[in-house]
C-alpha cells in the first residue's frame, strides 16, 4: 500500500511573500490534490532575529487570497502539530545529541569574535573537514575539558560532522541524478547556542515527524542538500526521505539573475503577491493584489513560470491545473517574468468572469473614488458593457465611471478638426428626436441617429466619435448607444448640449 502523499511549503516569517515564494507553494499544492494527498504549511521560524511583525498573518492572507490553502497549519490546525518551529524547540535537542553521541555532529566551543577573526585571516574561510581540526570544538579538545566547558554553561552549538572525500547523491523529480562532494559542503551548525536548531536540523527532523513524501523547494536551495541527506542517513531515516524537486529560478525580464524586488521597484511592477509594508523600516511594497490582479489570473500566470502542459494551452482555472500538472513538464532553466504577460493573463481572466463574479472587487474602487453604486443589476450590466476594456480591476474606474458622472474633462481637440456647421445642425436635430422618442433601447437609438444622418446627407462613421466623446468625454467606451441607454434620456441630451456649447467660438 502505497503512502498518503504529504507536501510542505515551509517559509519563514521575515517579509512579504515574492512571487517566487507563492509559485513554490503553487506546485506544492497542485501535485498533493493531484495525488489525493495533503498540502502543509509550517512556519520556520527557528532565526528568531529575523522575525517580523506581522509576516505570518500576511502568509495566510495571501494563500487564501490565492485560493492555495493548507489542509494543516498553524492558523488550521492538524495532527503533526505545532506547525510553528519556535514551539517544537524541545523536540529538536534529542536529535542533536543523538548525532553528537553517534560522533556525527560535535560541540563546538568558537566564540563569534573568534569565528570573525578566522574570516578575516582566511579569505572564504569554512568551518570544514579542512580547519575543523584548529578550531575550539569536542573533535580537538578532550573528554574532560568538554564536560567542563558544559558543565560551566559555555556558550557552544553543535555542527554536522561532514565525511571526508565522499559522493553525496540523491535524484531530483526535476534535474535527474544530483552528485556532491563532501568537499563542497561545510559543517553546518545543526543546533544554536540559544538552543534553537538551525533550519537544516529542523527541516529534517520536521519533515519525518509530519511524514513528509515530497519536499519541493527553489533551486538556491540546491547548495543545502548535501547536509540534509547526510542528517536523513546520519538520523538512520534514509529509507523515509522525501522525493526533492528543486524548482527553477523565477528570472528577471532580461534574463540575467534572480527576479529581486528591487528589480520591481526599479520596472514599476510589483513582485509580492500582495502590498507589504514593512514594519521596522515602514518601506512599501507593492502587491499584485493591489494593483488590481484577479487571484485566478496570478495563479494562472504563476503556473505557467517554469511549466507547461505541452499543448500551448495558456488559459487554466486552478481546477485545469490541478488535474494537468505534472513534474516532468516542469523545466530545470529559469523562467524569465514577463509583466505584460502577466497583464495579457489578468485581461483573459476579466474577460472571461461573470459580471456577478467581478462586482465586489469592482465596487469597491468605485466608492474609493468616491462614485456611489445603488442599483446592483445596473452595475453588473455596466461591468458586462466595459470588462473587455480592462486589464487590470482599476481600469474599470476609468472605463465607466462616466455612466454615474458627467466627465470631468472632455476631449473637444479630438472633435474640432472636422467639425463644420453641418454636423452641429444635425446634433441640435438629434437633440430634438430624442427628446421626442418614446423608445429608448439602443437599437432604436442607433436607427434613428443613422435615419437622421442619412437625411442630413452625412455619414454616421463621421458622427460616431464626436457623439462618443460627448458622451465619455474620450475616444474609449463600450458602444455609444449602450452608453446612452444606460445614462438615460435627460443626461444624454445635457451631455450632448454641454459639448455642443463648449464646441461654439
Amino acid at each position: 500500500m502505497s503512502k498518503r502523499v504529504r507536501l510542505r511549503f515551509a517559509p519563514s516569517p521575515t517579509g512579504g511573500l515574492h512571487l517566487g515564494g507563492v509559485r513554490t507553494v503553487l506546485f506544492n499544492y497542485l501535485f498533493a490534490k493531484q495525488q489525493g494527498g495533503d498540502f502543509i504549511v509550517r512556519i520556520e521560524d527557528t532565526d528568531q532575529t529575523r522575525f517580523v511583525e506581522g509576516a505570518e498573518e500576511y502568509i495566510f492572507e495571501t494563500l487564501k487570497w490565492c485560493g492555495l490553502e493548507p489542509s494543516e497549519s498553524p492558523v488550521h490546525g492538524g495532527p503533526y502539530g505545532p506547525y510553528r518551529q519556535s514551539e517544537r524547540k524541545d523536540i529538536y535537542r534529542k536529535y542533536a545529541d543523538q548525532l553528537v553521541k553517534n560522533e556525527q555532529a560535535y560541540y563546538a566551543f568558537d566564540t563569534p569574535e573568534e569565528l570573525e577573526s578566522k574570516r578575516k585571516e582566511i579569505p572564504n574561510f569554512q568551518y570544514n573537514q579542512l580547519s575543523r581540526g584548529q578550531m575550539k570544538n569536542s573533535l580537538t579538545l578532550s573528554n574532560e575539558e568538554v564536560n567542563q566547558l558544559i558543565s560551566t554553561g559555555t556558550r557552544h552549538v553543535i555542527r554536522i560532522k561532514v565525511p571526508e572525500n565522499e559522493e553525496i547523491r540523491f535524484t531530483d523529480m526535476i534535474r535527474g541524478e544530483v552528485i556532491f562532494h563532501s568537499s563542497q559542503a561545510d559543517d553546518k551548525v545543526l543546533l544554536k547556542a540559544d538552543g534553537m536548531p538551525t533550519y537544516h536540523l529542523a527541516v529534517v527532523v520536521d519533515d519525518y515527524l509530519m511524514k513528509i513524501t515530497h519536499a519541493f523547494r527553489g533551486e538556491e536551495w540546491l547548495p543545502s542538500a548535501p547536509v540534509h541527506i547526510l542528517l536523513w542517513r546520519y538520523l538512520g531515516w534514509a529509507d523515509e526521505m522525501p522525493q526533492w524537486a528543486h524548482l527553477p529560478l523565477i528570472l528577471k525580464p532580461d534574463g540575467n539573475g534572480k527576479l529581486s524586488k528591487r528589480d520591481g521597484d526599479r520596472l514599476g511592477f510589483p513582485v509580492f503577491a500582495m502590498d507589504w509594508t514593512d514594519p521596522k523600516s515602514n518601506e512599501k511594497a507593492s502587491g499584485f493584489k493591489e494593483r488590481g490582479f484577479l487571484p485566478e489570473a496570478f495563479v494562472n500566470m504563476l503556473a505557467l513560470l517554469g511549466w507547461n502542459d505541452g499543448t500551448g494551452q495558456e488559459i487554466f482555472s486552478l481546477a485545469e491545473l490541478t488535474e494537468e500538472f505534472s513534474m516532468d513538464r516542469v523545466h530545470k532553466a529559469g523562467a524569465r517574468f514577463d509583466y505584460e504577460k502577466a497583464k495579457w493573463f489578468n485581461h483573459e481572466w476579466i474577460k472571461h468572469s461573470t459580471a456577478e463574479k467581478l462586482e465586489p472587487e469592482v465596487k469597491k474602487l468605485f466608492l474609493a473614488k468616491g462614485i456611489s453604486v445603488t442599483d446592483q443589476k445596473k452595475f453588473e450590466h455596466i461591468i458586462e458593457l466595459v470588462k473587455d476594456r480592462c486589464t487590470l480591476l482599476a481600469d474599470f474606474v476609468q472605463q465607466a465611471s462616466f455612466f454615474f458622472q458627467s466627465p470631468e474633462t472632455i476631449d473637444i481637440a479630438a472633435i474640432q478638426p472636422k467639425w463644420d456647421d453641418k454636423k452641429e445642425l444635425f446634433f441640435v436635430e438629434l437633440i430634438r428626436a430624442y427628446q421626442l422618442s418614446a423608445l429608448w433601447e439602443a437599437g432604436d437609438l442607433e436607427k434613428e441617429f443613422k435615419e437622421l444622418a442619412a437625411a442630413n446627407q452625412l455619414k454616421p462613421g463621421e458622427l460616431m466619435l464626436p457623439l462618443r466623446v460627448m458622451l465619455v468625454g474620450g475616444k474609449f467606451g463600450p458602444g455609444v448607444f449602450d452608453i446612452a441607454v444606460v445614462i438615460g434620456k435627460d443626461e444624454t441630451v445635457h451631455r450632448i448640449q454641454h459639448c455642443l456649447q463648449l464646441l461654439r467660438p
